[in-house]
């Protein structure tokens, strides 16, 4: 089997984002062959569509390149206001544009998230996995998660043991997906 690259895309740039630890303790359960590439959002400019015509900022051309390279995006998202943070979509926008040069398309993807609210992300996932469907990235439906942040739930950067399994569920379930998609 060959080497694969999964772009992970941190839907939050906080120092201490719960999201980016389970994001890097997650891509720790990958198998041996699969590669994570957490792709900086943080650095790009807002959006705007009069920019279509201008060559890309650089860290616009460094996500464009990014997830060009990339087999498979998993987004790991938390929940701002009942939706995703508007530094994820404004990095699905610069990614996506101009119109007919997306290099969303066509990608495999996963959506998971982590919040501290018992519905774990559930709206924020939704509403990704909408404008999603929209760039033509085929989604691994199943199994889902939508994670509340508790106490163990990393450890040491690791997933804890008491989640564990179910995270390496979705893991087996996302790299085998992408393998099938890629193939």
């Amino acid at each position: 089997m060959s080497t694969l690259n999964i772009a992970v895309v941190v839907g939050s740039i906080r120092k201490d984002s719960y999201n980016r630890q389970f994001a890097e303790a997650l891509a720790r359960q990958f198998p041996a062959g699969v590669t994570a590439t957490f792709i900086r959002i943080d650095d790009l400019p807002l959006y705007c569509q009069d920019d279509d015509a201008n060559p890309p900022a650089p860290a616009v051309a460094r996500l464009r390149q990014e997830i060009k390279a990339a087999d498979g995006v998993l987004f790991v998202t938390p929940e701002y206001n009942r939706s995703m943070p508007g530094v994820l979509k404004n990095a699905i926008d610069h990614a996506s544009r101009p119109w007919g040069q997306s290099v969303w398309a066509g990608k495999p993807a996963g959506v998971v998230g982590v919040s501290v609210g018992a519905a774990g992300t559930a709206m924020a996932q939704q509403h990704l996995r909408n404008v999603l469907s929209y760039l033509a990235m085929p989604q691994l439906g199943q199994p889902e998660m939508f994670i509340q942040w508790k106490d163990g739930l990393v450890e040491g950067g690791r997933i804890g043991a008491a989640s564990q399994a179910f995270v390496q569920k979705f893991v087996d379930a996302f790299v085998g997906w992408v393998r099938r998609q890629a193939g």
